[in-house]
């Protein structure tokens, strides 16, 4: 059959894709994956359209067995992949055949790597995507996180069979100090100068209260000018809030769909993926760009990804 069987599950890995968009209005948040950058890539390595569906781990990889050959591909996080208990690269197709087994030592460096299957996973769509969205238990795999014995099913590859490495000038390092890039709003007129300058200036350490939801950082408390509380409206992946405590959240890809805190910029979508890498400890800095300038960042992030897709190479078997 076609399928992979999950012989343990990790710390945490689920099916995600590019994300439910279009019903925020009801309440079910977009989900997908975090690090949109691998999780793209690793679909270009297995010739797959760059949205379908991946496993996402997080910390520590799950050990998988597979029921059929298929083509795969790992990226992101650095947890150091095996096949059959010997070294395989990541950022390069890697074929399988029925009975091996891939598994991952200690992590290296970055929070979440992305597995993608040649011809993708085989879950049913909802609402427009196959992601899981944990809290409320719809998507991916029976809309949870993996368990052991888990068998999940897999469309069947292409009949295309080449390996694929990337450029190694499009494999990002992942850092424990990074700077986002943020435009300021939408609720910055609520924070006094020092509170924006002290956003600005000051070097945020990431909690390990850090989950798919969000990032609490801690760092220089940010003065609001008459308290924290708004009228609830619309979060977006990356918006930073600020409750009374001053210290910020980023708001990540399980958020809720509105919020009642200030909300003093948002992180630019092209510096998601960096955010999506950082593990507790990490120390982040806030860098303001204008609209015009994280529009531009997204659409240089865009030609990236082309850039990774025209520049991959092949391997010789």
């Amino acid at each position: 059959m076609n399928a992979v069987k999950v012989i343990s599950p990790g710390a945490l890995t689920t099916v995600q894709d590019a994300g439910r968009f279009g019903f925020l209005q009801s309440g079910i948040s977009v989900s997908g994956v975090m690090d949109s950058y691998s999780h793209r890539a690793a679909n270009i390595l297995v010739d797959n359209p760059q949205e379908e569906a991946v496993l996402e781990a997080t910390l520590m990889g799950p050990i998988l067995e597979f029921q059929c050959s298929t083509r795969i591909a790992v990226t992101g996080a650095a947890m150091q992949p095996k096949l059959n208990d010997q070294p395989v690269p990541m950022w390069q197709t890697i074929p399988v055949k029925e009975g091996d087994r891939l598994s991952f030592a200690m992590i290296q460096g970055g929070c979440r790597a992305y597995i993608a299957f040649a011809g993708g996973l085989d879950v049913p769509v909802i609402m427009g995507s196959k992601s899981t969205n944990m809290k409320a238990q719809m998507g991916g795999f029976e809309g949870r996180m993996l368990k052991r014995d888990d068998m999940v099913p897999l469309k069947a590859p292409s009949e295309q069979e080449k390996v694929w490495a990337a450029s190694e000038e499009f494999i990002p390092n992942f850092s424990t100090q990074i700077t986002l890039r943020v435009v300021l709003g939408p609720q910055d007129d609520l924070f006094t100068a020092d509170g924006i300058a002290s956003f600005l200036n000051t070097e945020y350490l990431v909690t390990p209260a850090n989950d798919r939801m969000g990032y609490r950082l801690e760092g220089e408390e940010i003065a609001h000018k008459a308290g924290a509380d708004i009228v609830s409206d619309g979060i977006v992946m990356g918006a930073v809030q600020v409750p009374s405590s001053g210290q910020p959240i980023i708001l990540m890809a399980d958020r809720q769909t509105t919020g009642g805190y200030t909300k003093i910029a948002t992180v630019v979508t092209a510096d998601l993926p960096l955010l999506a890498q950082a593990q507790a400890g990490t120390k982040i800095r806030f860098q303001q760009v204008s609209v015009e300038e994280a529009q531009q960042l997204l659409h240089v992030f865009h030609e990236k990804l082309q850039a990774f897709a025209r520049t991959r190479r092949p391997v010789n078997g």
